[in-house]
């Protein structure tokens, strides 16, 4: 008993270790470069756009880009092929009907998602290539060393290459490690950019110990906005389902309450990062465009205004995209129905979606106000005390959200061995 009761254990250990392990193959793709890139004018271009524009790529690539790495483009071709997808899901008949196939359908879905993402890798591939050929370094000399199509061509074929590792990669520590893989390759990436945010919390102590004070309630801001971020994220209205009384066999059960939990943000972290990605073609086109407005520019910053109104905007349609991906109130009213149950004071059926939809239509407002808010204040608030936090909002939400669904599957998974011990344990006092 105590042989399978290690066993059991050894199941969490073996997955968290696969998860650290892909993590880290990850980790070092990110510093294995492109061929044909001039390394200290790439540094020094970096440098410079290192608070700009291309810090958006860059953080969810863990700084892949700025070393211009055969991972540059990390899971970004990804989710833009899953938005893709899933909004092609709801316009076309066609993908809808594959949705609701189940299993056979998601896995049509899914080729069709890896099928995009080949596509979109090489041809983002290509343009951040032939952007880079334009670029100069701090002292204005040619980052690319042999410009033309070959050098194009090999670099998008490299980076198209790394996006499918990275996707398979994500994959893999879904289906065999703990949490959502393509979620903690970003979780990995922004936490990269931990350290030389703390080193250069700790240069601005050491050259102005009149900063203290504010980076002490810039320390307590963060405790805050993690605090709301745990607890939206874990909040859910409880909507009261009551069974009607069955007839099993001679007996006649009687009416069960129960409650339908609906969680406050069903999108989750999907719609920031959705958001985000959408945001950052722009922000890498602006970056390699000299001839483009400095204050358009500026503007389209993370925490400037025509940034935070176009990342509001989009936040509220991804929220409302991805929610009604997930929470379906026609099928949940019919369910209801099939099982003799309703909710107090409203007919089954028809009616019962209308309440549903309308409880889900409030909560992923609120779901949104509050994802756009953790995203932009901190970002405003981080703006004016580092460069490396200008993502910060994005980065917070993620990194709570991420830790908090690998939380979940951790506790699942305990559960699951705890189960499976008691089970063991009674039959092997039932032989």
């Amino acid at each position: 008993m105590q042989k399978s009761s290690s066993w059991t254990q050894n199941v969490l250990v073996q997955r968290f270790l696969f998860t650290v392990i892909a993590l880290l193959v990850f980790r070092l793709g990110v510093h294995i470069p492109i061929p044909g890139v001039d390394a200290k004018e790439l540094s020094s271009f970096a440098d410079q756009q290192n608070a700009g524009l291309l810090k958006i790529f860059n953080v969810f690539s863990g700084g892949a880009l700025s070393h211009f790495s055969v991972l540059s483009l990390a899971v970004m071709p990804y989710i833009s092929s899953s938005i893709i997808v899933q909004l092609l899901s709801v316009v076309v008949p066609a993908f809808e009907q594959l949705q609701k196939e189940g299993g056979v359908g998601r896995q049509k879905l899914t080729r069709m998602t890896r099928g995009f993402t080949v596509i979109l890798a090489f041809i983002q591939g290509y343009l951040l290539a032939s952007g880079l050929e334009a670029a100069r370094g701090l002292s204005g000399g040619a980052i690319v060393i042999e410009p033309g199509l070959f050098f194009r061509v090999l670099s998008a074929v490299l980076m198209c290459a790394g996006s499918v590792f990275v996707m398979w990669i994500g994959e893999q520590i879904t289906e065999r490690g703990i949490g959502n893989g393509i979620s903690l390759v970003i979780f990995a990436g922004i936490v990269a950019y931990l350290p030389p945010a703390l080193g250069q919390f700790a240069n601005m102590i050491r050259e102005n110990s009149g900063v203290v004070l504010g980076l002490f309630g810039l320390l307590i801001f963060v405790l805050l906005a993690v605090f709301l971020v745990v607890f939206i994220e874990q909040s859910y209205r409880k909507v009261p389902i009551h069974h009607a009384k069955r007839i099993v066999g001679q007996k006649v059960m009687s009416t069960q309450a129960s409650h339908l939990p609906i969680k406050v943000n069903m999108s989750g972290i999907m719609a920031a990062i959705f958001t985000s990605t959408i945001l950052a073609v722009p922000a890498t086109f602006f970056s390699f465009k000299k001839n483009i407005s400095s204050q358009l520019v500026s503007d389209f910053l993370p925490g400037h205004w025509l940034y935070n109104v176009s990342f509001a905007l989009l936040g509220l349609f991804f929220s409302f995209f991805y929610a009604s991906i997930i929470f379906k109130p026609d099928d949940i009213a019919e369910n209801l129905k099939k099982q003799n149950a309703y909710i107090p004071g409203i007919r089954p059926g028809s009616e019962t979606s209308l309440a549903l939809d309308s409880v889900m239509t409030r909560l992923t407002l609120v779901g949104a106000f509050y994802m756009i808010f953790v995203v932009t204040v901190p970002t405003l608030v981080m703006g004016h005390f580092t460069q490396q936090m200008n993502l910060g909002g994005t980065s917070l939400l993620i990194v709570v959200g991420v830790a908090l669904d690998a939380m979940r599957q951790v506790t699942a998974q305990l559960a699951t061995q705890s189960y499976d011990s008691l089970f063991l344990s009674e039959e092997g006092r039932e032989k």
